[in-house]
């Protein structure tokens, strides 16, 4: 079984908002990310999940890049990954799994227990420019 999420880079003056998860493997670091809900489209997906786990309401910019990955639990995950901008921050109950966000640089995330490679892949596709339009997601039967 695959599951399909969506994840967001969000960048600000070389920084990238950040979330730390309690997860079984302990704290980890992870961009604003989840899955998809039934009905819902990718792009409607990604702005509520920055939104749910940080608060902040996002621009989405383009598409980074679309990454498969097993998990060390053996599932496969599908990840649409998206650049944003923050639009700002506004008072919002996070996430229960979320301990705290910040805005960290690449050099600290080297540093940290990330969630995946995934992280740092997409942070590294980002900084290499790599970029997609949003106009290559289609919506059939979702609202956008």
């Amino acid at each position: 079984m695959q599951h399909l999420t969506v994840a967001l880079v969000v960048e600000d003056q070389g920084k990238y908002l950040m979330v730390q998860e309690d997860k079984a493997q302990g704290l980890v670091w992870n961009q604003p990310a989840g899955h998809v809900e039934n009905g819902e489209s990718l792009t409607a997906a990604a702005q509520r999940e920055c939104l749910e786990e940080t608060g902040h309401q996002v621009e989405l910019l383009h598409l980074i890049g679309l990454y498969s990955y097993l998990a060390a639990n053996g599932q496969t995950y599908c990840r649409v990954c998206f650049a944003a901008k923050s639009l700002g921050q506004i008072s919002h109950q996070l996430d229960p799994d979320i301990e705290r966000t910040d805005w960290l640089s690449l050099d600290e995330l080297n540093t940290l227990p990330l969630r995946s490679p995934l992280v740092l892949a997409a942070i590294e596709h980002h900084q290499q420019q790599q970029a997609y339009p949003l106009q290559m997601i289609h919506n059939f039967g979702v609202p956008a």
